[in-house]
């Protein structure tokens, strides 16, 4: 099955529009976080009063994945539709870690006070990103179509 990409049959759709400064918000939070975590990666501990990690590499690795998805979501926000994708996968983040971290504090693995960090890298942004990748399904013909790349 041949699916058409959605920037081909939507190149004029405006339905994403409203979600530009969403997107552009999230590629600047992104590039300040991830920055943050790379260059002070014991900054984050001290503010929650919690010791940091043994191997603080480790944690870096995390902010270099934070950092990695902000020029997806400045291009996200340049053109919307052709970039929808990008933003589905920022989703996926978005749920799977809140997800991870439940289960590494239900097993003793994580403080709870270490989930503060949620509400910023993930939470604030999912009624946007929900919403926007709703419609950008809708756009491409359906969920089906949407997640076969169209």
């Amino acid at each position: 099955m041949r699916v058409e990409p959605a920037a081909a049959r939507h190149r004029d759709s405006s339905a994403l529009d409203p979600y530009r400064p969403w997107l552009n918000a999230a590629a600047i939070y992104n590039l300040v976080a991830g920055a943050a975590v790379v260059f002070a990666p014991t900054l984050y501990f001290r503010i929650v009063h919690i010791p940091p990690p043994n191997y603080l590499p480790l944690w870096q690795v995390v902010g270099m994945f934070v950092l990695v998805y902000s020029p997806g979501y400045w291009w996200a926000s340049r053109d919307p539709v052709a970039h929808s994708h990008l933003v589905l996968i920022g989703l996926l983040g978005k749920i799977l870690g809140p997800i991870g971290f439940a289960w590494s504090a239900w097993t003793g693995q994580l403080p709870m006070v270490f989930g503060v960090i949620l509400i910023t890298n993930d939470l604030v942004w999912w009624p946007a990103f929900i919403t926007f990748v709703t419609k950008a399904a809708r756009l491409s013909g359906g969920w089906r179509v949407y997640l076969l790349g169209g």
